[in-house]
């Protein structure tokens, strides 16, 4: 049975991959900062890392952070698989990369090249948003007395445990690749979004559109990091929204 790697293991997603790897039967080694007995700082490499992946034939890598260090984390994980012989690599990654000049974006795009190049063979699989992501920004936003949102904005925000499943099967297949964009059922205004948080959690915050600037800004606005031809995904915002706080 071939020993799988999940970077990024203890996170949202990550920890998802997983579990699904593992109900399936599935030696799976956990990587992060704080796992143990594999507590590897990507960014760092070592050989601790080495340690990690000897014996893996697949490596997911999950583990990101918008605070930077993303592309040099791909470059010593894709040193030290190439050293251990891994045979395929799974990247997560964000429906329109390629599209919105955000920071947070151009860096995952980097790191999908890096993938692309490294000689092993490999998945690319790009999402939407999570509903995690959401509810995170919500909770923040809602700590004013108002919820400012930006104007024209949409998001089609997609359910983590239907991109973990849909990971978990790419890491169990051959490369294949760029795989089909992956996408949550509604394409919704982020205020419409933001209306059904202040329902869910019975919260009495007005919701305020706020227009902004920018060339990022403006390609959000056209909906560079949307899919809808692509709206695969089954649970909706207020599915999740149900499930965290009740009916």
């Amino acid at each position: 049975m071939t020993t799988i790697v999940v970077t990024g293991g203890t996170g949202t997603l990550g920890r998802l991959v997983t579990q699904r790897l593992e109900a399936d039967g599935h030696e799976v080694r956990v990587l992060s900062r704080s796992a143990r007995p594999h507590a590897v700082d990507l960014r760092e490499g070592g050989p601790a890392l080495d340690a990690a992946l000897a014996g893996a034939g697949t490596v997911v890598h999950c583990a990101s952070s918008p605070r930077g260090g993303d592309e040099r984390a791909a470059e010593h994980l894709i040193a030290a698989a190439r050293r251990a012989g891994v045979e395929h690599l799974v990247y997560i990654s964000i429906v329109g990369v390629d599209r919105v000049p955000f920071g947070y974006y151009r860096s995952k795009l980097a790191v999908e090249r890096l993938v692309e190049n490294s000689g092993i063979g490999w998945t690319v699989l790009r999402a939407t948003q999570f509903h995690d992501l959401l509810l995170t920004l919500f909770q923040g936003l809602a700590k004013a007395p108002l919820i400012p949102v930006p104007a024209g904005v949409s998001d089609q925000p997609v359910e983590a445990a239907e991109v973990a499943d849909r990971l978990a099967g790419a890491a169990l297949g051959a490369p294949a690749g760029r795989l089909p964009d992956m996408g949550g059922p509604e394409v919704r205004s982020m205020a419409d979004l933001a209306g059904a948080y202040v329902r869910a959690t019975g919260r009495r915050r007005p919701v305020v559109n706020v227009p902004l600037a920018g060339r990022a800004y403006r390609a959000f606005r056209a909906g560079g990091h949307l899919t809808p031809g692509r709206a695969v995904g089954k649970a909706t915002f207020e599915d999740y929204l149900g499930r965290r706080f009740g009916s």
